[in-house]
């Protein structure tokens, strides 16, 4: 799991932080709405293995007899604590709460781990599949039959969807988009339902299926999801900005595969060197999550005089020790991987002496 969450964190820095937004891959670009591509696996990734570290840790605690009353202060504590951090992110550098953008990655973790977890407590395998077959059936239902004044129903273009309708009311000036947030509210419930899936499949991991049971029930699931997801795509196209449920199954379902890789390599083979780099990331995910936005966002404030004109420190090492040698393209994409080097240099002595930094 360390190994999966890791990769995950590489590849949000990797989609995050091109070195010329002009200059991008398209596999390293979203869809611009309906369809996917590899950088719209990212996110729904980290938020199902949110759910599988909720069950995996949980039910440890719950074993070792946590009163619940502690299990549901941590609960609380850690969603405020990660809707905190995702709101302070946006409010660097100009701090203005006028335009403060109230929803975002972290926020959205925040609420996804709140539920999960709450169901999780409260709820058996059995009905958190319920919960899940609900949240994706009813989103349907809502999206296809509730009309949005102006447009009417079934809408699912950028405009006149009602995610984006309820969003523009609710949470006007105060989205990612003039209307439209990807993280809206309406779109939330079946992100939660991203996070029960994974939940389920810590479930299923901590069974006492043998180690090939195991292995082969992620690689059945991941198949029958991603296919699921896919066969429904011309009923409910698969769009990470609405969060379809159609993009819940196909995403989880690739997870589930992914998952079931690592797992096949490292539990089934024993290959684990590999992995390394990873785990270094993976133990202490959130910190290089935040530390990374961070820098980014520190580099790019810092300015550097260059040739006569001023640049940010981003663009100046973009432009200057990047693009010369490998080009437009190869150089922005270098950007990131400097960045991923950087911060597992940064956490490499962390995970030598074993400091994880919980939240």
């Amino acid at each position: 799991m360390d190994a999966f969450r890791g990769l995950t964190i590489a590849g949000m820095i990797l989609v995050n932080n091109p070195g010329s937004w002009k200059y991008v891959y398209a596999p390293l670009r979203h869809a611009e709405w309906h369809g996917w591509t590899p950088t719209d696996l990212v996110f729904p990734f980290f938020l199902f293995i949110v759910g599988v570290s909720v069950s995996l840790s949980f039910s440890r605690r719950l074993e070792q007899n946590f009163a619940r009353r502690d299990l549901y202060l941590k609960i609380v504590w850690r969603t405020s604590i990660l809707f905190a951090l995702g709101l302070l992110l946006a409010l660097i550098p100009r701090f203005n709460l006028s335009t403060l953008r109230i929803p975002g990655v972290l926020q959205r973790i925040a609420i996804c781990y709140l539920f999960s977890s709450l169901l999780f407590l409260k709820l058996k395998s059995r009905g958190r599949m319920i919960v899940v077959f609900s949240l994706l059936a009813l989103y349907w239902i809502v999206m296809k039959l509730v009309p949005v004044p102006g447009y009417g129903a079934g809408v699912l273009e950028y405009e006149g969807n009602l995610c984006a309708y309820i969003d523009s009311k609710i949470l006007a000036g105060h989205l990612y988009k003039p209307g439209f947030d990807p993280e809206g509210i309406l779109s939330t419930f079946p992100a939660i339902a991203t996070t029960l899936l994974g939940t389920l499949t810590g479930d299923w991991l901590r069974s006492s299926r043998t180690v090939l049971g195991k292995m082969v029930g992620l690689f059945i699931g991941g198949f029958g999801l991603t296919l699921s997801g896919f066969l429904l795509h011309p009923l409910f196209p698969i769009n990470k900005q609405l969060w379809t449920s159609t993009y819940v199954l196909f995403t989880a379902g690739a997870a589930l595969l992914l998952l079931g890789i690592c797992f096949w390599l490292i539990e089934g083979l024993g290959f684990k060197k590999w992995a390394v780099p990873f785990l270094v990331f993976g133990t202490n995910a959130i910190t290089v999550y935040v530390g990374s936005s961070l820098m980014a966002k520190l580099m790019g404030l810092i300015r550097v005089s260059s040739g006569g004109e001023v640049l940010s420190f981003k663009a100046f090492v973009y432009n200057h020790l990047l693009a010369p040698w490998a080009g437009y393209l190869n150089g922005s994409l270098a950007f990131p991987f400097l960045l991923i080097l950087i911060w597992i240099g940064i956490m490499v002595p962390l995970y030598r002496n074993k400091i994880f930094i919980r939240i």
